[in-house]
């Protein structure tokens, strides 16, 4: 399975309209789920921090394959989101990983190691 995450900062000269622009790319995005093949799960989220050196709006997406995440990148409908979203975006970030599956024998090591810290 592929990780893909995407930050944004976005636009807005008052609270409020950066607000609507986080609104906006996050239903934008949530729009896609069900239309991309591949896709196994899709999370939008919105900062609530607040801290000056924090993106605005998150993107978390699963995939099945690298070649589900490649496909995604020319598929008409996430082309169709992304032109639409253009303006509003000043910044993006971008990490794609590969996800090890938790086997019941890692997750246990991976407990003991969380309880040590």
């Amino acid at each position: 399975m592929i990780r893909h995450i995407v930050m944004w900062r976005v636009s807005g000269d008052t609270p409020e309209e950066n607000l609507a622009s986080r609104q906006t790319v996050k239903h934008r995005f949530e729009g896609l789920r069900g239309r991309i093949p591949g896709m196994i799960h899709l999370e939008v989220g919105m900062d609530s921090s607040a801290a000056d050196y924090a993106c605005d709006v998150v993107l978390v997406a699963d995939f099945e394959s690298q070649h589900a995440l490649d496909a995604y990148a020319n598929h008409p409908e996430h082309l169709r989101v992304r032109q639409q979203l253009g303006r509003l975006r000043t910044a993006r970030f971008q990490v794609d990983y590969a996800v090890e599956s938790l086997t019941p024998a890692s997750l246990s090591t991976a407990e003991t190691a969380n309880a040590r810290i």
